[in-house]
C-alpha cells in the first residue's frame, strides 16, 4: 500500500525547508571548505525533496507538479518540523545576516541527521516500493549529513572556551524543538496503520543513544527539556517559515508557469 501523501509532503516539506536554510550560508562559510560542504548537504535535502514531491503529484494526478508543491503552497499547508525552520542566529546574536551562528547551524543539522538516518533505515523496508527507493538513496547521505555535524559538533564543544560556549548555548536554545520528534500527526500515524510509514516514538531509543554519545564525546551537556511541544508538523508554525518561503518562492510566485 502506497504512503499518504501528507506523509510525503511532511518528509518532503523537512527536507526542503531545511535545504533551504542551509543554503544561506552559500558564500558565507566559516572555511571555504565548509562553504563548499554545506552548500551539497543543502543540494542533498533539496534532491530529497525533489523525489518526494514528484512521487506525491504523481499520486495526486491532474494539473499537480513538483514546483506547485513546493512554490505555491502557503506557510500553514507546509507540514515540516518548527526546528527546521528556525534562523541560524540562535540565542547569542541579532538578527542581522551577518551575525549567523555556525554552531546554531551544526546543532540542528545533527539532532535532525540523527533522526533521519534511523527514519530512511526504517522506510528502506517500507512495502511502498517507491518510497523505499527514495529512503535508500537519501539514507547514504543522511548518514555523511550525521557524520559531518557531529565531528563539528564534537570539534566546538571539546575546544576553545568560546567554540563550547556557543554550542552548548545552540543546544539549550534547540533541543526542547526536538519534542516534536515524538508526538505523531495524524499524517504519520495514517501512514503507520497503512504499513507503509515509521513509527517514530519506536526510534526514540536509538536516538537517544547516538545524541547522548555524541554531547558525552563534545564534553556538552544534554538539556532538560520542559514546556510547550512545537506543532510544525501540524502546520503551526513560528513567524520565521513565511519568511523563508517568501523568499524561497518568490521568483516562481512573480512568473508562474515560467519555463528555463
Amino acid at each position: 500500500m502506497g504512503a499518504p501523501i501528507d506523509y510525503l509532503l511532511h518528509l518532503a516539506d523537512n527536507a526542503v525547508v531545511l535545504g533551504q536554510r542551509n543554503a544561506e550560508w552559500c558564500g558565507h562559510g566559516p572555511i571555504l571548505e565548509e562553504d563548499i560542504a554545506m552548500g551539497n548537504v543543502s543540494l542533498d535535502y533539496i534532491g530529497q525533496a525533489r523525489l518526494l514531491y514528484q512521487l506525491a503529484a504523481t499520486r495526486l494526478g491532474g494539473d499537480v507538479t513538483e514546483d506547485k508543491l513546493a512554490y505555491f503552497r502557503d506557510d500553514t499547508q507546509f507540514r515540516n518540523y518548527t526546528l527546521l525552520e528556525l534562523p541560524h542566529n540562535g540565542p547569542l546574536v541579532g538578527y542581522a545576516v551577518s551575525n549567523r551562528d555556525y554552531a546554531t547551524t551544526i546543532t540542528r543539522n545533527f539532532l535532525y541527521g540523527a533522526l533521519m538516518v534511523l527514519v530512511w533505515e526504517a522506510l528502506e523496508k517500507s512495502p511502498d516500493a517507491d518510497l523505499a527507493a527514495i529512503a535508500a538513496k537519501s539514507l547514504k547521505e543522511a548518514r555523511y549529513h550525521l557524520h559531518h555535524a557531529a565531528d563539528w559538533l564534537v570539534r566546538f564543544g571539546d575546544g576553545t572556551d568560546e567554540s563550547h560556549q556557543r554550542a552548548q548555548a545552540a543546544l539549550d536554545h534547540l533541543f526542547a524543538y526536538t519534542e516534536e520528534f515524538w508526538t505523531p500527526s495524524a499524517a504519520e500515524e495514517a501512514a503507520v496503520a497503512s504499513g507503509a510509514g515509521v513509527d517514530v516514538r519506536s526510534l526514540r531509543a536509538a536516538w537517544d543513544g547516538i545524541v547522548n554519545d555524541t554531547l558525552t564525546e563534545a564534553t556538552l551537556v544534554r538539556p532538560e527539556v520542559r514546556g510547550y511541544v512545537t506543532e510544525g508538523k501540524h502546520g503551526r508554525h513560528s513567524e520565521h517559515l513565511s519568511y523563508l518561503l517568501g523568499e524561497m518562492q518568490g521568483l516562481a510566485r512573480a512568473h508562474p508557469g515560467a519555463t528555463w
